[in-house]
C-alpha cells in the first residue's frame, strides 16, 4: 500500500479545518469590533444630544470643579470686616547699599473696611474703603560714590514725608466652593474706585516744602481665599493680580512753583504688596 499517497488528503483536509478556523476567527473580531464601534458611537450621540440640551450653568457644573448646588453664602446675609495693618522702623547708623549713615524711623498704617449684600447665593456687591498713612522722619543719611579722593558724597539730613490716601470702590464678589466643603471657599473680586491723595515733603534748614493733592481712579480684580473659623467668622485672604490706574497730582513746591503728574499703568501679575488678611463677619 502507498502510504504516502493516503497521507495527501488527510494533509489537504487539516490545511482546510486550519483556514476555516483563521476565517471565522477573523469573521468574529470582525463582529465584535463594528459593534463596539456602533455601541460608541450611540453613546457619543446620546451624550452630545444631552450636551446640546443643558443649560451653560449645567455644562459648567458637570465640569465637576464645583457643586453650583453647594450654598456657601446663602441669599440675604450681610457681610461686613476690615483688614488692618501697621507697622513701624526705626534705624540708627544704619547702611543699606550705597546709603551709609542712615538715622531715621517711621511707620505705615492702612485700615481696609468694607461692607456687602448676597443679592444671590454666593454672590454678593458692596462698598470696600481703603484708607492709608505713611510717615518717615530721616535725621542723616548719604550716598557715596567712588573712594574718598575721587567720589561723590550726597547727604540728606532733616527731611520728613507725610503721605496719605483714601479709596472708595464698588465691589463685586462671587464665592466659588471648594467641593461640598461648607468651610472653605475661594472668591473673586472686582473693584471700581476712586480716591485722593495728598503729601507733605520737607528738608534742610530753613525748611523748603513740596505739597501734592491728586485724584486716582482704579479698576482691580483680586481673587483670594476664605475660611469659617466659626459660624460667622471669616478668615480672608486676597492679592491683587489685575489693576488699571491713573493718577492725577499737582504739586506746589515752597509756595511758589507749580507743577503736574498724571501717570497710568496697567499690570497682569501678581502684586505682591496687595496681599491682604483680614477678618469678615456674615450677619
Amino acid at each position: 500500500m502507498n502510504f504516502l499517497g493516503a497521507r495527501k488528503p488527510f494533509t489537504y483536509i487539516c490545511r482546510m479545518m486550519k483556514h476555516r478556523t483563521l476565517y471565522l476567527r477573523s469573521w468574529l473580531l470582525g463582529c465584535m469590533l463594528l459593534f463596539v464601534a456602533t455601541v460608541t458611537a450611540q453613546e457619543v450621540a446620546s451624550i452630545t444630544a444631552d450636551t446640546t440640551q443643558l443649560t451653560r450653568a449645567e455644562r459648567i457644573e458637570r465640569r465637576g470643579i464645583t457643586n453650583l448646588k453647594n450654598t456657601f453664602v446663602p441669599k440675604g446675609h450681610i457681610i461686613t470686616g476690615a483688614a488692618v495693618s501697621y507697622s513701624t522702623h526705626a534705624n540708627q547708623n544704619f547702611s543699606f547699599m550705597i546709603v551709609e549713615g542712615i538715622d531715621s524711623e517711621g511707620y505705615n498704617f492702612r485700615v481696609s473696611p468694607m461692607v456687602a449684600y448676597a443679592l444671590r447665593d454666593n454672590m454678593a456687591i458692596g462698598l470696600r474703603g481703603v484708607y492709608s498713612r505713611s510717615n518717615l522722619t530721616i535725621d542723616n543719611a548719604f550716598l557715596k560714590f567712588g573712594d574718598e579722593e575721587s567720589g561723590t558724597e550726597i547727604a540728606v539730613d532733616n527731611y520728613k514725608a507725610v503721605q496719605h490716601t483714601y479709596t472708595v470702590s464698588a465691589m463685586w464678589r462671587q464665592y466659588i466652593p471648594l467641593g461640598r466643603s461648607k468651610r472653605f471657599a475661594i472668591f473673586n473680586e472686582i473693584s471700581l474706585g476712586a480716591g485722593g491723595t495728598q503729601a507733605i515733603f520737607a528738608a534742610d534748614q530753613p525748611i523748603r516744602g513740596t505739597f501734592e493733592e491728586g485724584y486716582t481712579l482704579s479698576l482691580g480684580v483680586s481673587p483670594g481665599l476664605m475660611a469659617f473659623a466659626t459660624n460667622d467668622v471669616a478668615i480672608e485672604v486676597n492679592v491683587g493680580v489685575m489693576g488699571i490706574n491713573y493718577t492725577d497730582v499737582k504739586q506746589v513746591h515752597n509756595q511758589v512753583s507749580v507743577g503736574h503728574r498724571r501717570a497710568s499703568n496697567m499690570n497682569f501679575k501678581v502684586n505682591l504688596l496687595s496681599i491682604s488678611v483680614g477678618v469678615s463677619f456674615y450677619l
